[in-house]
C-alpha cells in the first residue's frame, strides 16, 4: 500500500509542477476567500490532473468530496494518496460495479454542497431523481465535458433543471484544445498502450468529427495512419473532407478499418450492421464517455466466444471466423487504458472550473445551462500565454475606434 500511495503522491507532484495557470487562479481565489467554508461535491475522473483542481479548492478554503464519474477511469495510486496524505474525501476504484459507483455518488452529496461539478451528468442527474432534498441547497454546478452538456440542455428544455449550471466544456479554452489536442494525444496513448502496434500505414476510422473527433483524427494522421471518418452532420462530413480525409458511412469505412474509435456521445456508433461488416482483425476503441458507443451486446450476439487476448483487450471471435477486438470493455480508452489528457491541457481547463465555480458562488444566476463569460476564457488564455513566456499585440486607441466604428472604411 504504501508503494502505491508514493506512486500517487509523485503523480500528483508531476501534476502539481506543470499546471501553472490553476495555480495563478488558485492564489487569486484564496486570496479572495470567496470559496472559503463552501461544500464542494466533484464527479470527474480521479486522476492526477482532477487531484490538483481537487486539492487546489481546498486550498482555498472549499470542504471537498470526491467521487469517479467513470468505472473505469480511477487512477488508484492517486485515489489512496488523496486519501492518506491530503486528507480528502475519496470515494473512488477502478473497477467499481454499478452498484459501487451510484453509491459513492451519494457519499459525496453527504455534505449538501453549494456547489457541484460533474463530468458525463451523473451527478447532477442522480440530484434531479433520487435527491430532490439537496436542490433548494445548491447554488449552481459546473459540467465538464460535451456528453454532460447534451443531457443538461434536454433537461432545460423539459424544465426539469432545478439550478443554474456552468458550459465549461463549451469554453473556448476548454473546447478548442482539451477536446482535440488532450483528446487526440490521450486517445492515441490508450491504443499504444493497450495494444502495442503501429499505426503507421494502417486504416483508422474515427467515429465522430467534433471537436474530439478532430483532435483524434489529426493525431492518427500524424502518426502515419490512413484515416476515415464518419458522420451525421453534413456541416462536419464537409470539414472532414477539406481537412483531407476519407468520408464515408460507417457500415462502408469499417470494412476497411484495422483501428476503429468513436468520440460522439451518442450510442451504437457502430451497431449490429457495423459490426457484421468489420473487417477480420479490426481494433475497436472509444473516446466518448459512456460504454456505448460501441454496442457490446451485438458483438456478443455475432460471436461463438470471447477472451482477453491482453491486458485491456478483449476478443470475440465471430460465427463467420472473423476475429474483432474490443478495447478496455467500450469505455473511454485515454483514461481507462492511458493516463488521460496532458497535464499543460487540463492546466487550461481546471482553472475554468475553478473559475466557473468561484462565478457560481458569487453570482444569483437563473436556472438552466450558462456559458462561461468571455472574459474568464480570456483571462485563462492570457495566463496560458504568461505561463509560456509568450506576449502578444494590442490595439492602439486607434485601431480600438476603427473596429468599433462604420463611417471610416480606409
Amino acid at each position: 500500500m504504501r508503494e502505491l500511495i508514493e506512486k500517487g503522491k509523485k503523480r500528483l507532484q508531476w501534476a502539481r509542477e506543470h499546471m501553472k495557470v490553476l495555480k495563478k487562479v488558485r492564489e487569486e481565489i484564496k486570496e479572495s476567500r470567496s470559496l472559503e467554508g463552501k461544500n464542494i461535491s466533484m464527479a470527474l475522473h480521479v486522476e492526477a490532473k482532477t487531484g490538483i483542481l481537487a486539492l487546489s479548492l481546498a486550498e482555498a478554503g472549499a470542504k471537498v468530496k470526491m467521487a469517479s464519474c467513470n468505472p473505469l477511469s480511477t487512477d488508484d495510486s492517486v485515489a489512496e494518496a488523496l486519501r492518506e496524505e491530503y486528507g480528502m474525501d475519496v470515494y473512488a476504484k477502478r473497477g467499481e460495479t454499478e452498484e459501487e459507483y451510484y453509491e459513492n455518488l451519494n457519499r459525496i452529496l453527504e455534505h449538501e454542497p453549494d456547489v457541484v461539478i460533474d463530468d458525463g451528468g451523473d451527478l447532477v442527474s442522480l440530484i434531479h431523481t433520487e435527491r430532490k432534498d439537496l436542490i433548494e441547497g445548491i447554488k449552481g454546478g459546473c459540467e465538464e465535458t460535451t456528453t454532460g452538456i447534451v443531457r443538461l440542455r434536454a433537461m432545460e428544455k423539459d424544465g426539469a433543471l432545478k439550478f443554474p449550471v456552468m458550459s465549461v466544456n463549451d469554453a473556448f479554452m476548454k473546447h478548442l484544445f482539451d477536446n482535440r489536442y488532450g483528446t487526440g494525444q490521450s486517445t492515441i496513448d490508450g491504443l499504444m498502450t493497450a495494444t502495442n502496434l503501429q499505426l503507421s500505414g494502417k486504416k483508422f476510422l474515427v467515429g465522430g468529427y467534433g471537436w474530439c473527433g478532430r483532435g483524434i483524427a489529426m493525431r492518427a494522421k500524424g502518426m502515419g495512419a490512413d484515416v476515415m471518418v464518419s458522420e451525421v452532420d453534413p456541416i462536419k462530413a464537409v470539414e472532414a473532407k477539406m481537412d483531407g480525409f476519407d468520408v464515408g458511412p460507417a457500415k462502408e469505412n469499417i470494412k476497411r478499418a484495422d483501428f476503429v474509435v468513436t468520440a460522439t456521445g451518442c450510442k451504437h456508433v457502430i451497431g449490429d450492421e457495423e459490426i457484421k461488416n468489420a473487417k477480420d482483425g479490426c481494433i475497436m476503441a472509444n473516446s466518448g464517455h459512456f460504454n456505448n458507443e460501441i454496442d457490446i451486446s451485438a458483438l456478443e450476439d455475432n460471436s461463438e466466444f470471447s477472451r482477453t487476448a491482453r491486458e485491456d483487450v478483449m476478443e470475440y471471435s465471430m460465427k463467420d471466423g472473423r476475429k474483432l477486438y474490443l478495447l478496455a470493455d467500450g469505455r473511454l480508452v485515454n483514461l481507462a487504458v492511458g493516463q488521460g489528457h496532458p497535464a499543460e491541457i487540463m492546466d487550461m481547463s481546471f482553472a475554468l472550473q475553478m473559475l466557473a465555480a468561484d462565478h457560481v458562488i458569487n453570482n444569483d444566476l437563473e436556472d438552466g445551462v450558462h456559458n462561461i463569460p468571455r472574459e474568464l476564457d480570456e483571462k485563462v488564455a492570457r495566463l496560458r500565454l504568461e505561463a509560456d513566456g509568450i506576449k502578444i499585440d494590442k490595439l492602439s486607441q486607434e485601431q480600438k475606434e476603427y473596429m468599433e466604428g462604420w463611417e471610416e472604411g480606409t
